[in-house]
């Protein structure tokens, strides 16, 4: 992973009650990362718009944020998904429905769409806040998988940025690795053995990632390993739910087919009904 992962931050804008909210959440994070805020507005293009964007910004103007706004037309899916590529935005910061019934879901919102489709990072925010509200316990995901260590590392990074207190990192583990029918005492002592060997093996692998990791990002954080058995992605969303996280971090996900969003499984889970803020590392 990049020293720097996040050198562009973009925003979806609407001029809708949540814009200031929005606006502060964004520039915030790109002061913290030192990065550069590109704002996507589909739409024309007008002073009185300029005017608004940079009344709300200027709260900031003493801290040299760096920003611009492009204007774009058509299809917002395409719009937002072109402009990341053209001014190479490594995070996209979008706001999405805490949940979604079944219909919504099918159909896809524009954040589940560009969620689907975008080849940068993104951060789903679902309550934007004016006043900072500080992040101060971060889950991530550990499962084993080719993207899991940098999406480790990323959460360090961003912890690390953001000043968090602790950081989480969940293994799921399939069911279906327990190959024991548990009907007697017997049975169910030979599963808690397996078990336990499955959590030994992935605390070894955890913590192997983090010994690679810089030393600052790591030295001055509370890190928690745990094991959770269940499906994946809703088991880990279930726990960063519970724990009351302030950010669970992700893997991107693979690419889906058609029955993979009738049918969710992993990231789908998350995205179905999203328990805090959610990083998807791309």
């Amino acid at each position: 992973m990049s020293l720097k992962p996040f050198k562009t931050i973009g925003i979806g804008i609407a001029f809708s009650p949540n814009l200031k909210a929005n606006l502060y959440e964004a520039a915030r994070l790109t002061l913290f990362f030192d990065a550069k805020l590109v704002m996507i507005h589909i739409g024309e293009e007008t002073e009185d718009k300029l005017k608004a964007l940079k009344i709300i910004l200027n709260t900031f103007k003493k801290d040299n944020l760096q920003y611009e706004v492009v204007f774009k037309s058509g299809n917002p899916v395409d719009a937002i998904l072109n402009a990341t590529e053209e001014k190479n935005i490594d995070l996209l910061i979008i706001g999405a429905a805490k949940s979604e019934n079944f219909v919504k879901y099918y159909v896809g919102s524009i954040a589940r769409k560009i969620t689907r489709q975008a080849k940068c990072s993104l951060l789903l925010l679902i309550n934007p806040s004016i006043n900072r509200i500080a992040c101060q316990h971060i889950v991530v995901n550990g499962l084993k998988d080719p993207k899991t260590e940098q999406t480790i590392a990323a959460a360090f990074y961003v912890a690390t940025k953001l000043n968090a207190e602790k950081i989480t990192i969940v293994e799921e583990i399939k069911q279906t690795e327990i190959t024991v029918n548990v009907d007697d005492d017997k049975s169910l002592r030979h599963a808690n053995i397996i078990k336990e060997k499955l959590r030994n093996r992935e605390k070894l692998r955890i913590n192997h990632i983090i010994e690679n990791l810089p030393k600052a990002h790591t030295s001055n954080i509370v890190i928690k390993s745990q094991p959770i058995f269940g499906t994946q992605g809703y088991s880990i969303g279930h726990y960063a739910q519970v724990s009351r996280a302030d950010l669970l971090v992700m893997n991107a996900p693979s690419k889906m087919t058609f029955w993979d969003r009738v049918f969710p499984h992993d990231i789908e889970h998350i995205l179905t009904e999203l328990p805090t803020d959610v990083l998807i590392i791309q």
